[in-house]
């Protein structure tokens, strides 16, 4: 399969770039000045809309750039402050057009300043840009992937789509898609079984995060907020994307004029990307979901807004054999497991939302938003597997590879068995009305939420061990005794529970902004109020906050920030669950008091722009409640014995470190510890440093040949032996090390001509991509199996997430 995919790629790529050298480029010069002033303007940017590449205004307001000839092209003319121009070219062979463009000076307040399209922000959110997805080189290409390259968000396992933020969990992450809260499944517990994300790509029109310091308008959760707004069409369009691991497709457009629909449908079988595990077998995951928005314009005042989604994730495997090698280079081990029997998990969730809008002026905007969510989920497995360690010659073992060294010693044999039969039904309903006024300088907001929520959970699992034919735990022995004892066979990790929570919570917020501006600087400043109330454990919440940015007229644009307040967290359904699968009556909300102070320095290098990001943070959480981390699988402990906090500093600077197209790194540094019963230990999410890297190129004066980098880094996560308290889970597992790539083509673009027969006609663009996963082959751990022989000696086998992988996809558009 890969020699097919290297020479379908090579004979694609070279016909290609005949074509290309073919062309002799245009070039088009000339002088930009301010229409007011008459000034010449610096750095202005000028590109090609479609392409990547461009140039910026020299000290005399002067540019010179070669584009493509023969073809329909638009100038893009953007400048801080100033109103976008465009100018539509064509160009003959050689051609020289000398083009003089003024611009206007916009009327926008601070908060619409932008830097390559990145609002320049007065909060803790940052702005990304939704093309950057189809660039990213990822098994998934989700939203999710974008997000972990940010600044304060660590992630260890790139099958998932699950990440953390300054030391919280997964649970503690707020979604919404057009104001609508979206939930995960509940009982996923390694990244084989995820499945799709809800957030589908393609139907994306913005994408702002928050990693901390949030206003009062978002909900009930402490760490970060990804707030996703679908679109709006205004034309039909659409999109497909192929590749080995699956395809996806898009449409979209209007019907009648008041009318506009946008769906979106997917299909994932990462079969292929999973055979490169340890465990080899049959692995048949198929995932597949259906999104549909419909808007309806019913006349100047009044919207009506309809999302409905269906997504069903199975997984199934059938395990035959475990070939792993761990331990260090002077104490190598080799673990060889035969199984037998198989798994089989189901996630199937519908999601359907309504929208009435109301405007009776420019001022107000009134909304009234109900939604229902419902999930079915089922993990069932039998699965035994009898195993031998041996130590290996260290000289020639090579670690996290199988496949080499030689077995010098056995240390022991064994077997067991694991059993589940566990079953989840949910449903959440919400109904909520939200409010806008503006009047001036000031803006309010305001809401009011009311969500009943309804779960039944029948879990029943189970493991039996067994070392050299001795049951663990192992009875005492009674050789030679006449009246032998009778002793019942002994399983290990027993969840045995039916449990089922019904409960309503209400919620209410209240906050308002103020834009203060004088000659000296311009100063926002916004204060909330959340209040919520849940009868399940009748307490009530109120939470301040704050939010202060402040923007000196200097030269350079900077602006500085603080923002603080409460952020509380009544338990969901899988924090109310404890370790014996019990519903925990009285389990009181997590509260945090959070601080985050930064600043946005934008600054010109190179003749191109660039921003540089700061932010320090501190969390003290009390009402905490104590959890392990077992790959995806978090394990709550159902009390509210601990407390906390969370410190660290985030890093991030993008900009055009290649002309035209922008990249970002992103460093955080940061430190959790929880308290129970007098003891500091590191909490699961404890990672000190994270490192990630999204990088683009292209081959310059050929830029439809593109080059896409991701790179992460993250410090080892904390873990332990199981069955043992808290306070000895300080190990650490080795550092996450991953680095991906993409190589990508565009056959041909927007401008590109066809003949009337030509079926491709109604392509926009159409571009293939071959992806490397996993560049380096580098076996990062993400947890651990833990096998006991009769001696009681514990051996940790380590998880290997994927090795190098490859994947072929073509994308297109219409």
């Amino acid at each position: 399969m890969r020699k097919i995919i290297v020479h379908i790629l090579t004979s694609i790529f070279v016909l290609a770039a005949f074509n290309v050298l073919a062309q002799q480029p245009a070039t088009v010069f000339g002088r930009i000045i301010d229409a007011t002033s008459q000034q010449v303007l610096i750095n202005v940017n000028i590109t090609i809309a479609g392409l990547p590449g461009g140039t910026t205004t020299d000290k005399q307001g002067n540019f010179e750039l070669k584009v493509p000839s023969e073809r329909k092209i638009t100038l893009v003319f953007t400048y801080i402050g100033f109103e976008t121009e465009t100018i539509d070219l064509i160009l003959k062979q050689g051609e020289r057009r000398e083009i003089h463009q003024s611009l206007t000076q916009s009327s926008t307040s601070l908060p619409s300043i932008e830097v390559k399209d990145q609002q320049l922000n007065t909060n803790t959110f940052n702005r990304i840009d939704p093309k950057t997805i189809a660039l990213i080189p990822s098994a998934d290409a989700g939203i999710e992937d974008l997000i972990k390259t940010m600044p304060g968000v660590s992630s260890h396992n790139e099958m998932s789509s699950t990440y953390s933020v300054r030391g919280g969990n997964y649970d503690e992450n707020l979604v919404f898609v057009n104001d609508i809260e979206i939930y995960r499944p509940f009982l996923i517990r390694s990244g084989q079984q995820e499945g799709l994300s809800f957030l589908n790509p393609d139907l994306v029109s913005s994408i702002s995060f928050s990693a901390g310091g949030f206003d009062s308008k978002y909900g009930d959760k402490m760490s970060s907020v990804l707030d996703i707004k679908y679109k709006r069409p205004t034309s039909f369009a659409g999109s497909f994307d192929i590749s080995l691991l699956g395809a996806s497709g898009h449409l979209e457009g209007l019907i009648a004029k008041k009318i506009s629909y946008l769906i979106g449908a997917r299909y994932k079988s990462n079969s292929y990307f999973l055979k490169g595990l340890d465990t080899k077998g049959d692995y048949k995951p198929k995932f597949y979901d259906v999104q549909a928005l419909l808007n309806y314009d019913i006349n100047s005042k009044w919207e009506l807004s309809v999302l409905g989604t269906f997504s069903d994730n199975s997984y199934t495997l059938i395990p035959q054999t475990q070939t792993t090698t761990f331990g260090d280079f002077f104490n190598p081990y080799r673990i060889q497991i035969f199984f037998d029997g198989q798994e089989v998990d189901r996630y199937q969730s519908w999601m359907s939302a309504a929208t009435l809008t109301f405007k009776p002026n420019k001022k107000l905007r009134l909304r009234l938003i109900s939604s229902i969510y419902q999930t079915s989920e089922s993990e069932t497995y039998d699965i035994s597997g009898e195993y031998w360690i041996g130590a290996i010659d260290p000289p020639t073992s090579v670690l996290g590879n199988g496949s080499s060294g030689n077995v010098i010693e056995k240390l022991g044999v064994g077997a067991y068995l694991n059993h589940a039969r566990n079953y989840l039904d949910g449903t959440v309903f919400n109904m909520e009305h939200h409010g806008n006024f503006e009047a001036g300088n000031s803006s309010m907001q305001w809401g009011i939420n009311y969500q009943h929520e309804f779960f039944q959970y029948v879990v029943n699992e189970w493991q039996l061990q067994d070392s050299a034919g001795y049951s663990l735990p192992h009875p005492q022995d009674s050789i030679g005794s006449q009246t032998p004892p009778h002793s019942s066979l002994g399983l290990s990790n027993v969840v045995k529970n039916q449990s089922e929570e019904s409960s309503n919570r209400y919620s209410a917020f209240l906050q308002n902004t103020w834009l203060l501006k004088n000659e000296n600087n311009d100063i926002s400043f916004t204060a909330g109020l959340r209040s919520m109330y849940w009868d399940f454990n009748q307490q009530f919440l109120l939470d301040p906050r704050v939010n202060i940015s402040f923007k000196p007229h200097w030269k350079k644009v900077v602006v500085f920030r603080i923002s603080g307040g409460y952020y509380s967290q009544p338990p969901s359904f899988r924090e109310l669950t404890d370790l014996e699968g019990n519903i925990v009556a009285g389990l009181k909300a997590e509260r945090a008091l959070q601080v985050v102070a930064g600043s946005d320095l934008y600054f010109t290098t190179w003749g191109r722009p660039f921003k540089f990001m700061g932010e320090a943070y501190y969390k003290y959480i009390n009402n905490l409640i104590p959890y392990t981390i077992d790959n995806l699988k978090i394990n709550y402990y159902g009390t509210n014995n601990a407390f906390g906090y969370a410190t660290g500093v985030d890093f991030r600077i993008n900009g055009e470190f290649v002309k035209g197209i922008e990249s970002w790194a992103s460093l955080s540094i940061m430190k959790t510890e929880e308290n129970i019963n007098g003891d500091w230990i590191p909490r699961p999410t404890d990672q000190r440093v994270t490192l990630s890297i999204f990088f683009q190129d292209y081959i310059p004066h050929y830029p439809s040949w593109r080059m896409n980098l991701t790179l992460f880094y993250g410090t080892g996560l904390p873990f332990g032996p199981p069955n043992t308290p808290l306070s000895q889970q300080t190990m650490r597992l080795p550092a996450y090390r991953r680095v991906d790539i993409g190589l990508s083509k565009q056959i041909f673009g927007p401008n590109t001509k066809f003949s009337k027969k030509n079926p491709l006609r109604v392509f926009n663009s159409m571009w293939i991509a071959l992806d490397v996963f996993n560049l380096l082959q580098i076996s990062n751990t993400v947890s651990y199996q833990w096998i006991t022989d009769i001696n009681n000696h514990q051996y940790a086998v380590p998880n290997y997430l994927t090795p190098r992988q490859f994947n072929l996809k073509l994308q297109a558009s219409f």
